[in-house]
């Protein structure tokens, strides 16, 4: 009791946040860190791209704006900052720098507290949060026999799912081929096709498989290759439309095999973007990005606004360290969780930056919670700055 009369009758005010923009594998992480007059901290990331610049940039102002905020006000000032920054629009880089500031927020509390994130959201429903591999398939070429192996890899590490985008014209950091109309060429889908089946083959028929579009095909190749694709037994189509329509989706879902579970939501940022998806009934799985909609705060919010809808939750997580564990304690705060996304390979310094490695907390699959408190890591302030984001543009890499 005594702890909680000094959160609420001690004024601690919020006297600087620094903001750091650190080298990913694939795009630069936006970190940062709250600090009290108190002495106590909070961290936070704010990751998205491309224009990691402007995320920072924004950080940076948002940050600025809460000084002498009390931090234990959390929603008090998730709410103003929106309501502040609505005037330049609520999502995009505004809405990722509130989504860092949030989860700093929410990890200063718990620390103070001495207690997880996760208890702060409602109680934990567990705390080994079941993970998917992405970003697993970055040796070889875009061939069946490369997929296949490299599947083959990740299931003898223990995880039970995959995701790929088997469309060589979308495929980001691999793929030069990209039509203008978002269609694909015949020899295209054959090779989409064999890829994905051969990942099948690999990971044997328990296993998930999810199918990314990057919302990168056009209405008639979408509907065409979900088809195809619905005879290998796919767990979710994501994004086969972007997310300015939620009618373009309900058409899509009105086309395709009832069996082809839809999944979408990394573009869709609060409850408020989420709510037509949800009153349409054109999606089976929600994924939104905690350093995007809104921070950890505003996730439960969607998830349980999707619980509502007996739709699942699946955090998209392609981010740095801090949105990986703040997003598994989401999920471990929620009954509708399904999985969480996990960047199979990255960087060596991802568990550098922290001072309690990601790496010792995955089992079978599975990233296991502690109870230490907040997110139960802090960051490593002179690992970040050996490892400045990338500025300026390069072959295969986002900024």
């Amino acid at each position: 009791m005594k702890t909680i009369k000094y959160l609420y009758d001690k004024k601690m005010k919020i006297t600087d946040v620094k903001v750091w923009l650190v080298e990913g594998v694939k795009y630069n992480w936006t970190m940062l860190k709250i600090y009290t007059d108190e002495g106590h901290t909070g961290v936070g990331e704010a990751t998205n791209w491309p224009g990691s610049q402007i995320v920072e940039a924004a950080a940076k102002e948002l940050g600025q704006r809460i000084i002498g905020m009390n931090p234990m006000r959390i929603d008090f000032i998730w709410t103003k900052l929106y309501r502040d920054l609505n005037w330049v629009g609520p999502y995009g880089a505004s809405m990722c720098a509130i989504s860092g500031i949030d989860m700093a927020l929410l990890d200063l509390k718990a620390k103070v507290l001495g207690v997880p994130v996760y208890d702060l959201l409602g109680g934990a429903f567990r705390t080994d949060i079941r993970l998917y591999a992405n970003y697993w398939f970055t040796g070889g070429g875009h061939k069946a026999e490369d997929y296949a192996q490299q599947a083959r890899d990740v299931m003898s590490q223990g995880f039970k799912g995959v995701k790929f985008d088997p469309f060589a014209h979308v495929n980001y950091l691999y793929g030069e081929d990209l039509n203008t109309d978002l269609g694909l060429s015949k020899e295209q889908q054959d090779r989409a096709y064999e890829v994905s089946e051969a990942v099948r083959r690999a990971i044997g028929p328990e296993a998930d498989m999810m199918i990314e579009t990057h919302a990168m095909l056009n209405y008639k190749t979408a509907v065409a290759m979900a088809e195809r694709l619905s005879k290998l037994d796919i767990t979710w189509y994501e994004e086969p439309a972007g997310p300015e329509s939620a009618s373009t989706l309900r058409a899509f879902r009105e086309r395709i095999d009832p069996k082809v579970s839809i999944c979408v939501g990394e573009r869709h940022y609060t409850r408020h973007g989420i709510r037509d998806l949800l009153e349409k009934h054109v999606v089976d799985v929600i994924m939104p990005d905690i350093t995007r909609c809104g921070g950890p705060s505003e996730m439960k919010r969607m998830a349980t606004m999707a619980e509502a809808y007996n739709v699942q939750l699946a955090p998209h997580n392609p981010n740095g360290p801090l949105s990986t564990l703040a997003s598994a304690h989401v999920c471990a705060a929620v009954p509708n969780f399904f999985r969480q996304e996990f960047m199979f390979n990255d960087v060596p310094w991802r568990d550098q930056v922290i001072d309690h490695p990601i790496a010792d907390m995955i089992v079978s699959g599975h990233l296991h919670l502690s109870e230490r408190p907040g997110l139960g890591v802090d960051l490593i302030e002179e690992e970040m700055e050996k490892h400045p984001g990338i500025r300026e543009a390069r072959p295969g890499f986002y900024i």
